[in-house]
Formats: C-alpha cells, sequence, structure tokens
C-alpha cells in the first residue's frame, strides 16, 4: 500500500510564535503537565533536544497502555515555525506502520483567526488494512486537535507564560 498523506488545519487564537514555542519548542515539558493522563515523560536519547537527527523516548501514561515510543527530529526552523518528525518506534505504529512522519507549521492567521496549525502527516503502512488504517488517521487528527487544544486553553489561562 502507498503512503496515505493527511492534511490537518487547527485555528487558533494563539499567536503563532507564542503556539510553537509551547507546543513544540517546549513539548517536553508541556505536554505531561497539561495532559498527565496522556504523557508521562520526554527524554531526548540521542542528539540536542530539539536539533535535526535527535531522538527522543516519549513515556506515555500507564493508563493509556501505550508502550514508549521513539520520535526522530527530521527538520526545524524556528524563525519560520516549522517542525518535522517521525515516529520510528512504538506500539502507536502497531501492526499497520512502518512509520508516521509529521510536518508541523504554525503561522499567522488572518482576520479574527490570530494563527493555524498545519499538519501534514504521512502514514507509511506495513500491509494492506485500509479499514484499520483510516480508523487510526482519523483516531490521529481527533488526538491531535486535543493535544492542540488543551496547550491553547494552558495558554490562555497563564498568559505570562510562552511569550517570545
Amino acid at each position: 500500500m502507498a503512503a496515505i498523506i493527511d492534511k490537518q488545519e487547527i485555528r487558533s487564537s494563539i499567536p503563532a510564535g507564542r503556539l510553537f514555542k509551547a507546543f513544540v519548542l517546549d513539548s517536553d515539558n508541556i505536554l505531561p503537565e497539561v495532559m498527565p493522563g496522556v504523557f508521562k515523560s520526554f527524554e531526548t536519547i540521542q542528539g540536542d533536544h530539539e536539533g535535526v537527527g535527535s531522538i527522543k523516548i516519549v513515556t506515555f501514561a500507564p493508563e493509556t497502555q501505550i508502550t514508549p515510543a521513539r520520535h526522530r527530529t527530521e527538520a526545524i526552523d524556528e524563525v519560520n515555525c516549522t517542525y518535522k518528525y517521525s515516529l520510528i518506534e512504538g506500539s502507536i505504529l502497531g501492526d499497520d506502520f512502518e512509520s508516521i512522519t509529521y510536518d508541523i507549521k504554525v503561522e499567522d492567521g488572518q482576520n479574527d483567526v490570530v494563527s493555524v496549525m498545519s499538519f501534514v502527516t504521512t502514514y507509511r503502512p506495513k500491509g494492506d488494512n485500509h479499514h484499520s488504517i483510516l480508523e487510526k488517521v482519523k483516531q490521529s487528527q481527533e488526538r491531535t486537535e486535543g493535544f492542540v487544544r488543551a496547550i491553547e486553553a494552558y495558554l490562555l489561562a497563564n498568559p505570562h507564560k510562552y511569550n517570545i
């Protein structure tokens, strides 16, 4: 089965630079704080935190029953608020995926939208279980929306944090 490319845009009331700083540059700290029922910890095991080639182990909260995952940073551009990483190991890949690559861009919005987070996710399937794969893509979109909304709520409640 060929790669599946999924695109998702999430509008936010948080300025682009501030959202990028929290969601990408400090994800290791903010995600376990904001979503302790999902994320337990992030540990850089190779490289320098978010630098290209860096590898992190993401440990999930016990109640999720998700085994630790390994993420590899593929690209980062703090000026243009872009980040690309690959999920290369862990139970999230399951029997359906070889790898999943996430390409994130945060940019200023227009009119009454302060910013827009764009996600282009490339799924590299192992087999042909089309229905299962599409269901997992849909679930991933819902989780991504939840992560963004949780960070957005945190930033709205803490206007002094992550200012640029």
